[in-house]
C-alpha cells in the first residue's frame, strides 16, 4: 500500500507541474484525422472520448497528461470530441461519456472503461495494451 502512496505522490507532483505549464498534451483526434494518426502510429493507444458538457469527463482531462508523462513513447494518449466527430462517436459505437479504450500496436481493441476511473485502472488498460505488466507492476504487484 506504501508503494501506491508513493505513485500517487508522483503523479500529482507531474499534474501539477503540467496545471502550471496549461494545456492538454494529449493528442486530439478528429474524424479527419483518425485513419491517418492510426495508421502513422506503432505504439498501443488509449482513447478518451468525451463531451465538453460532461463533468465526469473533467474528471479524466487531467489524467490523461499524467498518463502521456509516465508512458511517454511507449504510448499514444489521445481525446475524442463526441460532439464534434460523430463518425468516430460511432464507429465505436459510443452511447455514454467518459468511454475510455485501450488499444494495442495490433489495432485491436486490448480494454476499455466507461465512466471515470482511477489513474491506476488506466495505467492497467495502456500497460495490457502496450503487453507488459509495466515498471511499478513488476516491483510491487
Amino acid at each position: 500500500m506504501r508503494h501506491y502512496s508513493l505513485l500517487a505522490i508522483i503523479f500529482i507532483a507531474i499534474y501539477i507541474m503540467k496545471t502550471l505549464q496549461g494545456g492538454s498534451m494529449a493528442l486530439e483526434l478528429t474524424d479527419t484525422n483518425y485513419v491517418a494518426t492510426i495508421e502513422q502510429t506503432d505504439v498501443a493507444l488509449f482513447i478518451d472520448f468525451y463531451s465538453p458538457t460532461c463533468g465526469p469527463c473533467h474528471e479524466v482531462f487531467p489524467l490523461l497528461d499524467i498518463l502521456e508523462t509516465y508512458f511517454g513513447h511507449r504510448a499514444c494518449i489521445c481525446k475524442v470530441d463526441v460532439t464534434q466527430n460523430p463518425k468516430l462517436a460511432k464507429k465505436y459505437d459510443i452511447q455514454s461519456v467518459p468511454f475510455c479504450v485501450s488499444i494495442g500496436e495490433d489495432k485491436m481493441i486490448k480494454d476499455y472503461e466507461l465512466g471515470a476511473a482511477s489513474i491506476e485502472r488506466y495505467i492497467a488498460m495502456i500497460e495490457k495494451a502496450i503487453g507488459n505488466k509495466g515498471f511499478f507492476r513488476r516491483l510491487f504487484g
